[in-house]
């Protein structure tokens, strides 16, 4: 009798053992792929049973229900996430809980780059691999209604970072990502502005910025720059700069421009009207939104590149003649 008994322990031996040996062999065998990176979307809510079934029907070839009974033999089935994952060739099932747990979803990105204008940005989101783009049909007036910001002009709202997103996001998500960091950064720099910076609100501190943003060639002038416009604004001199003449010209703009451009009226004209323009002129970054708020200390009101990237500044009207001949003319 006893020797019976230890006949079938040691058959019942023998089979776990197998069995365990075939799980282990199986968790870290890859999973049938067929050879190619598959997409797979776990919707919140989703049970660990409907996330194995989700795996397979994405195309990997395998039991559901040995996945499922993984996933739950693990402990870490109520630790899954929801998202959308990769599942590359050669993820074996003990990978495949890990992404699902640590919720490695499947990334990409966008870049707003400094001095961008609301265009360009636009035309980046269209452009952005498995972005959703549930903007392209609207108006720049709904779509900001969208993002809570009904009768604000989108130019100069959204800050200049690079944006990861998971595949299928919808690109007002990521909208609304660049919207709320522009007015964190924007009330940051509004909190360290200098007492007597001509400026008397954020959004003209933005404007200011915008126009910093483009007529800066060399960081160490951007403070500068701002200077000359900052004593221009509290002396009512007009601004008089090129982008802004340029922005208002929109597509009609050729990359030419031309003395009459700079005669014909618009909002955004600085020759023919004073003051800052309605709207800013591009994504501002944060070194220009600080400087439009920390003017340098300087006499200048009056700047001309001097085609190296850099500027040259000046004090009085005839000085910048000077200037203008020798960077512009070539004359001495």
């Amino acid at each position: 009798m006893l020797k019976g008994w230890m006949k079938w322990l040691s058959c019942l031996l023998v089979l776990a053992l197998g069995l365990l040996a075939g799980a282990y062999g199986w968790l870290h065998q890859p999973l049938d792929t067929r050879q190619a990176t598959l997409d797979v979307t776990i919707e919140p809510g989703t049970s660990s049973r409907a996330m194995a079934q989700a795996v397979v029907d994405a195309g990997v070839q395998t039991s559901s229900t040995l996945l499922y009974a993984w996933f739950r033999v693990s402990g870490q089935s109520r630790q899954m996430r929801a998202g959308s994952y990769e599942i590359p060739p050669g993820t074996t099932p003990q990978r495949l809980l890990k992404m699902l747990v640590n919720g490695e979803e499947s990334l990409r990105s966008v870049t707003i780059v400094e001095g961008w204008n609301w265009r360009q940005v636009r035309q980046a989101l269209a452009k952005a691999d498995k972005l959703k783009p549930d903007s392209r049909a609207l108006s720049d007036e709904a779509l900001m209604a969208r993002l809570g910001r009904p009768g604000v002009s989108p130019e100069g709202r959204f800050f200049p970072d690079t944006y990861a997103y998971a595949k299928g996001t919808s690109d007002l998500t990521v909208l609304q990502r660049a919207m709320k960091a522009m007015d964190q950064q924007l009330a940051q720099a509004w909190q360290q502005r200098q007492p007597d910076v001509s400026v008397k609100t954020p959004d003209q501190a933005l404007i200011l910025a915008s126009i910093v943003e483009k007529e800066t060639g060399k960081a160490q002038d951007r403070a500068e720059i701002s200077g000359v416009f900052n004593n221009r604004l509290r002396i009512g001199m007009r601004l008089q700069t090129d982008p802004t003449v340029i922005y208002g010209l929109g597509d009609a703009f050729d990359g030419n421009l031309r003395r009459v451009h700079l005669s014909t009226d618009n909002p955004w004209n600085t020759y023919t009207r004073a003051g800052l323009p309605p709207t800013p002129i591009a994504m501002p970054g944060k070194a220009a939104l600080l400087a439009a708020v920390q003017p340098a200390p300087t006499p200048a009101i009056y700047f001309v590149a001097r085609g190296d990237g850099s500027s040259h500044f000046s004090a009085t009207l005839d000085e910048h003649n000077r200037a203008v001949n020798r960077y512009q003319r070539g004359l001495k």
